[in-house]
């Protein structure tokens, strides 16, 4: 039976998305086909479904996600009654139940809306789908006893209509309330009862969104400028010395198009970091000439400045009515909303109370989630070199707002944070290191020397060294100040990995370093081993190479089951490759007798049961593998190259293993995602050997 899970409100104005959205991240964690349905729709696009649907890559069409406009359902409740609305809504659900494992039910949102007892009906439709209930009270600008005294009420007035309430959240709570809020509500509730604090970075509005709810018009600017939160407004009309003056951090500078001083000027200020802006607004549809905005775009690039015809004071009133709302245009508020919902909200005993039974295939979406996850649960600090690089900031943007892991970025901070708001990232909760200016790299470049000196380094030598981005990195990580690294956006991977071999080395037990890529595919997840390290191992330190990849594998909760690759099976044929392969398996075998493998073994038969049923029909392994290890660079690169563009599988990766501390290595060509992932199952590494249960178990 598919299960659902119907979270609703008892009055508007409760943030409701962030929680929406919150449930559907925990969602599709666990299971593969989540739908969604909202009963009752407004005119117009719906912004959290095309969120969600951008976000979580859903296949449902959108014509079966909503079930009746609001106009549409009052005149049916007023001519035929609650029980045919209840009727059709109820049939129009089933039509997304049936051909998904899950349901997520967005409630009325009490505005502008028509409908008598919409609580009730929100109760009555809960109880048909058969849905547990998420009651969302709001808590803005409330006192701590109001807040739990309507969080009572609207559980007792949702338990009372029959409803399942399985926990309740009181959002957007004050954060100087928060503290107490949530002590009471722990205290006085029968179900678990969640306190999330009011984020000013939700509220506020992009400058995307105020284009859009003025009618204003662009004059310069990018989708990265447009992007940017305005958390302030500053209204210019004071000469320049005294308005610099009172700029502040993200402010949205609005001023009459006729005062080019203060346009220069306030984009002088956020070009030299004192403070970043998110743009300015010129008033009065005046614009100043074309040399003067030339020299602006020169100023600052990418920096908003838009236009609108009114007037300051029109203009405020307009402005403070706008607020931020998540959608698919604006995908850094989702990761702050995210972020939010996982620091304040238990999301395992959430899980376990809507009843959410995992899938047995393993999505590339499920896999990437459960390193997040992993990567929260024991907070590491990673080290990024190439702090200065976009792709880069843009990650550590992501990781912060997730509250995934510690980070410290390298460079000029003062390069690093102008860098950084020109991209509209808060680098808040971010260490940033300059290595040339640092007093660590006195420390680093005495310790480095030493390590250094059977191959005639000096210390001014060391000194000069120590200094490179990767170099600072890694002796952050031998000295403890750092976990682990990810580098390679923009170095190559022996300037990543040459310093990890001279100062951290391989780990005990470990030949050699190599590498793996987890290939996440439609059902399950595969392990490849080496695709990016060695060129061509031999018998020993191939099977070296499998003995880590196991390893690995099952740190990442993925059971191991080795294939040793080679272009023959069994005892089929014969030379030197098939026999380095034969012999590398009899290795692994005697050093690790507890571990599955078969070798020498094809792809088709390592992989596909019908397959291994006709070429090895006795095998543990065959048809069922899940670590597939290369016999060289060649084969093993190409092979993950042409599954990862021919299945449109996610390769993540390469993961370095056998080193003594973690440091991983990127593609030239990595995506901002790629990079999440790669900087959490650094973390994950850094933890240590793994909890057993992972979702991949059974891959």
């Amino acid at each position: 039976m598919t299960r659902s899970v119907y979270v609703t409100g008892i009055d508007r104005g409760d943030g409701r998305q962030v929680v929406e959205l919150g449930v559907m991240e925990l969602l599709t964690r666990h299971v593969d086909r989540v739908g969604v349905f909202r009963p009752l729709v407004h005119d117009g696009p719906d912004r959290l479904f095309e969120l969600l649907r951008a976000r979580y890559r859903l296949s449902q069409p959108a014509e079966t996600v909503f079930g009746l406009g609001y106009e549409e359902a009052a005149r049916l409740q007023a001519e035929q009654g609650t029980d045919e609305l209840v009727s059709q809504l109820v049939e129009r659900f089933h039509r997304v139940a049936k051909d998904h494992e899950y349901v997520l039910v967005l409630g009325s949102d009490y505005a502008a809306t028509s409908l008598p007892a919409e609580l009730n009906l929100n109760a009555r439709l809960a109880n048909e789908f058969g849905a547990a209930v998420l009651p969302v009270v709001g808590g803005q600008g409330q006192e701590a006893a109001s807040v739990r005294a309507e969080a009572h009420n609207a559980y007792r007035a949702y338990h009372s209509l029959g409803c399942d309430v399985v926990a309740l959240i009181v959002n957007r709570v004050a954060p100087a309330q928060h503290p107490a809020v949530a002590e009471q509500l722990s205290a006085h509730l029968p179900v678990p009862c969640y306190a999330l604090p009011e984020d000013g970075a939700l509220s506020a509005p992009t400058v995307g969104q105020i284009v859009h709810a003025l009618g204003a018009e662009v004059l310069l600017g990018d989708d990265s400028g447009l992007a940017r939160d305005a958390r302030d407004f500053v209204f210019g009309g004071a000469m320049l010395p005294t308005f610099l003056k009172a700029l502040t951090p993200g402010c949205l500078v609005v001023t009459p198009g006729d005062r080019a001083d203060l346009v220069i000027g306030s984009l002088a200020a956020h070009s030299a970091g004192a403070p970043s802006i998110a743009g300015v607004l010129l008033t009065l549809d005046e614009r100043p000439g074309p040399d003067i905005m030339a020299l602006a775009n020169r100023l600052a690039p990418g920096t908003p400045v838009v236009s609108v015809s009114g007037g300051s004071f029109p203009t405020a009133a307009e402005l403070f009515a706008v607020e931020g709302k998540l959608n698919a245009a604006a995908p850094r508020k989702a990761e702050t909303a995210l972020g939010l919902f996982e620091r304040h909200v238990d999301t395992a005993e959430l899980t376990n109370r809507i009843s959410v039974a995992r899938s047995g295939r393993v999505t590339p979406m499920m896999f990437e989630h459960e390193l997040i996850e992993r990567s929260r649960a024991g907070r590491r600090r990673v080290v990024l070199p190439e702090g200065n690089e976009e792709r880069v900031l843009r990650a550590a943007d992501v990781l912060l707002r997730r509250d995934v892991c510690d980070l410290t970025l390298l460079g000029e901070e003062a390069a690093v944070r102008k860098r950084a708001a020109d991209l509209a990232i808060d680098l808040e909760g971010a260490q940033i290191i300059d290595p040339q200016v640092s007093p660590l790299r006195e420390r680093f470049a005495e310790l480095y020397g030493k390590l250094r000196a059977h191959k005639g380094v000096t210390y001014e030598l060391a000194y000069d060294v120590v200094a490179d981005v990767s170099y600072f990195g890694t002796l952050m990580v031998q000295e403890g100040l750092a976990d682990g690294m990810v580098s390679g956006a923009v170095h190559s991977t022996a300037a990543t990995i040459r310093p990890a071999f001279e100062i951290i080395k391989t780990k005990p037990g470990a030949q050699i370093v190599s590498s793996v890529f987890f290939m996440c595919l439609a059902d399950r997840v595969l392990v490849y081993g080496d695709c990016a390290v060695n060129p061509d191992p031999d018998a020993e330190q191939l099977a070296d190479i499998a003995i880590q990849s196991a390893a690995t594998a099952a740190q990442f909760g993925v059971e191991p089951r080795i294939a040793m690759l080679s272009y023959s099976t069994g005892t089929s044929g014969s030379g030197a490759d098939v026999d380095k392969v034969r012999k590398a398996t009899e290795l692994v075998r005697e050093r690790r007798p507890d571990l599955l493998v078969e070798g020498p073994i094809q792809y088709d038969a390592a992989v596909d049961a019908a397959v291994a049923k006709t070429k090895l029909p006795d095998s543990e392994v065959a048809g069922r593998a899940t670590v597939l290890v290369f016999p060289d660079l060649n084969t093993g690169n190409n092979t993950y190259k042409a599954v990862q563009r021919s299945a449109n599988a996610v390769a993540v990766g390469p993961v370095l293993q056998g080193l003594r501390k973690p440091v991983n290595d990127l593609s030239r060509g990595a995506l901002v995602q790629d990079i999440v992932n790669t900087v959490a199952i650094t973390a994950i590494q850094a933890q240590g050997a793994a909890p057993g249960g992972s979702p991949a178990a059974d891959a």
